[in-house]
Order: structure tokens, then C-alpha cells, then sequence
């Protein structure tokens, strides 16, 4: 059986509002919708969702249309980045790009990279433990960390290359067996299912 790590769509950049509380824009809820629509949605048992408002917002969207209720986990956000408040978009792309080639260091306060990745690949760990393997099951979260667990996965360095491409709203699958991810960073309304 399959599972998916779904980032969220497009959001609301809100500089005076904390990130973790921003929410998703016109642009990233009609994506989410458009993917609520796809036959694999309806075959989701289960979404663990960041307990951020931009995953979590679009957690409800898919678990609406799957029929089922969106579990939040703390420990699945995204990276901290709080150190260094808001970054204009310009100067946040130079900052993640400093943060996936020095995975063990910190920029400027933030969690590091390995940090992050040891953190969501836990609590992943800890919910598919108790999960029955025979149900498709969905995690929404973000870019970063999902990312970094994605790399995990397939065994690969930190890297930005393995970044999904845009500005959210990608999923990767992969196999409930054995962890084997057998479909690469797609958007989320185009993915058509195993």
C-alpha cells in the first residue's frame, strides 16, 4: 500500500504574522481543491497534518473529500526559522540554500538541517509503527522537512537538488513495505495515483 507526503500549496506571506500561522492564498486553496477532486484523495484512510495553519488548511480540504478527520502532530513543522523573523523572498531563497548545503550547521540561528531531518523522520516513524499497512495514508506538511525525509528515504545527502520544484503544493509517494519512494516530487493536482 502507498503513502504520500503532500507540501502545502501557495500561501498568504503575511511579514508581521509568525510563519507557522500563515495561511494558504486564493491561488494555493483552489489547488488544493482541484487535487480533493482526484480519485486518489478518495482512497486516503488517514491525514497526519503539521499542526501548522497553511498544512493544516490544506489537510482539511483532502480530508473532506477522503471522508476522514485530519490528525495534527506538533513535531511535524517545518524547520525552525524563527531566529531570523521573515525573510523577504529573495533573501529566504539565498537562506534555504545556505540551510541544505551546510545541514549541519546552524544559519543564523535556525534548526539545522540534520536536526530537522532526524525530528520528522521520528515522528513519521512513530505514526507509521502504529499504522495498519494495508490503508493508504497521507502526510501534509512542508517543503523543507519534507525534503529532508524524502532524502532519508532514498538514502541520498541533504540537498537542495532534491528540493521539489515551485512553490509548494508537491507530493512524493512511497511504498508502506518498505519505505521504497516510487514517485518523484509531483503537484499535487496532477498526480493521477498508483
Amino acid at each position: 500500500m502507498f503513502a504520500l507526503y503532500i507540501t502545502h500549496p501557495q500561501v498568504r506571506i503575511e511579514p508581521d504574522v509568525p510563519v507557522p500561522q500563515w495561511g494558504l492564498s486564493d491561488i494555493g486553496r483552489q489547488r488544493a481543491e482541484q487535487a480533493a477532486q482526484s480519485a486518489w484523495v478518495r482512497s486516503l484512510r488517514r491525514i497526519v497534518s503539521s499542526d501548522e495553519v497553511k498544512a493544516v488548511e490544506t489537510a482539511d480540504i483532502l480530508a473532506r473529500a477522503a471522508g476522514v478527520t485530519v490528525e495534527t502532530v506538533d513535531g511535524m513543522g517545518e524547520n525552525d526559522r524563527s531566529a531570523t523573523g521573515f525573510l523577504p523572498p529573495d533573501r529566504f531563497q539565498d537562506a534555504a540554500d545556505w540551510f541544505f548545503a551546510h545541514p549541519t550547521e546552524s544559519f543564523r540561528g535556525w534548526e539545522r538541517a540534520v536536526d530537522a531531518q532526524a525530528r520528522i523522520v521520528t515522528q513519521v516513524d512513530a505514526i507509521l509503527k502504529a499504522h495498519d499497512a494495508t490503508q493508504p495514508i497521507a502526510f501534509v506538511g512542508h517543503g523543507g522537512v519534507g525534503t529532508l525525509f524524502k532524502c532519508h528515504l532514498e538514502g541520498l545527502p541533504i540537498a537542495r537538488s532534491h528540493d521539489q520544484p515551485g512553490s509548494g503544493g508537491n507530493l512524493f509517494a512511497f511504498r508502506l513495505e518498505d519505505r521504497t519512494v516510487t514517485c518523484d516530487w509531483t503537484a499535487m493536482e496532477s498526480w493521477r495515483g498508483i
